[in-house]
């Protein structure tokens, strides 16, 4: 696969990942807790990290925090946006690895990176707010609320690569799929 080709791509994934943000954002789709969301964007996320590895992830998650802030405006959450969003990558990137070997499923990877979201964003805002309850109240509800939206980020991304892989036109595109996620 060319450069210009990977780019395109990528191009397309920040761009899924901005508009999935905003739409999120905008409608204030919320669970039961103050400030959970389903974090839909990771979708996109984590299918980065599945079709070309860490690094286009993170490239991925960065940029849709910076358009999304351009967009949205609001410092505090992009403060929060951007700490959880780079702290789950770097997650989710180091359980790939496992991942590649067999050990554990992108249910798993998605998982651990909902918790570490979760547990940077609750780190960040007690740091700003200057509230360490925070921590010790609301970060145990929000790992548990991370098990069901993990799931759901990772079943989400397995179905999407699975359908990127069946579309011949799209797989020959990109080249062996396989081959880039190990550079």
């Amino acid at each position: 696969m060319t450069k210009t080709t990977k780019l395109v791509y990528l191009a397309l994934l920040v761009t899924f990942a901005v508009v999935i943000h905003t739409i999120e954002s905008a409608l204030g789709i919320t669970l039961a807790i103050p400030g959970a969301k389903l974090g839909l964007a990771n979708i996109i996320t984590l299918l980065a990290i599945l079709l070309y590895g860490f690094k286009s992830g993170m490239i991925v998650s960065v940029m849709r925090c910076a358009i999304g802030f351009l967009i949205i405006g609001n410092p505090f959450t992009f403060s929060l946006s951007l700490s959880g969003a780079v702290f789950s990558t770097g997650i989710m990137g180091l359980a790939f690895i496992f991942y590649k070997k067999g050990l554990i499923n992108v249910l798993t990877v998605s998982i651990l990176g909902a918790g570490a979201h979760n547990l940077a964003q609750v780190v960040i805002a007690s740091l700003i707010i200057q509230n360490v309850e925070l921590i010790t109240f609301y970060l145990p509800i929000l790992l548990l609320i991370s098990i069901p939206t993990g799931v759901f980020t990772g079943l989400s991304a397995t179905y999407l690569y699975k359908l990127i892989n069946k579309n011949y036109m799209i797989t020959q595109s990109m080249g062996d799929l396989k081959n880039e996620t190990t550079k």
